[in-house]
């Protein structure tokens, strides 16, 4: 039972999940912590924090994450992997076939000018519901963000070496 209803919210999720990773995070907390109390917000939060330094887009490396979490085996993570894509590869094929159709009508292109902001407004809201009461980030999290800012900004130290080096810094600091 646990593997259909993880199918069915992942689904769910990639079909409705608009505008990426950041911008479907809202939804994936809703489900994840509020809907179906699988997670707390805490290991959201910690989840959120690992699918963003592997490989892949955040979308799907929370559900594989997340996928294994709850079942407790590579099974669940296959399925919440698959579902969370497969709406997303039928949907981008559609959009892409009709947008190169239809691309200079005036009407794709004012619906484009309306979705963009509300894109934005999602990675907002996911920023938002990620630094509640339970995760803000306190005045440590800001020097190890602010070191990582300025020395992969201003002296180029390559992001991997970051990623590293934020962790170590982190393990010491809590």
């Amino acid at each position: 039972m646990i593997y259909l209803q993880l199918f069915l919210t992942y689904l769910k999720i990639g079909l409705f999940g608009f505008g990426g990773g950041y911008a479907m995070l809202s939804l994936i907390q809703n489900e994840v912590v509020e809907k179906h109390a699988w997670l707390t917000s805490r290991e959201f939060t910690d989840i959120v924090a690992v699918s963003q330094m592997t490989p892949g887009p955040i979308g799907i490396n929370s559900a594989t994450y997340i996928g294994y979490t709850v079942t407790g085996n590579i099974f669940g993570s296959a399925i919440a992997t698959f579902a969370v894509c497969l709406p997303s590869f039928i949907l981008v094929l559609l959009v892409a076939r009709a947008y190169t159709k239809f691309r200079e009508n005036q009407y794709i292109e004012g619906a484009f000018s309306v979705l963009r902001p509300v894109v934005v407004g999602l990675i907002a809201s996911a920023t938002l519901l990620l630094m509640n009461k339970e995760n803000f980030i306190d005045y440590k999290s800001i020097i190890i963000f602010a070191a990582t800012f300025i020395l992969t900004g201003f002296f180029k130290v390559h992001p991997v070496l970051m990623i590293v080096l934020a962790g170590i810094s982190g393990l010491f600091l809590y």
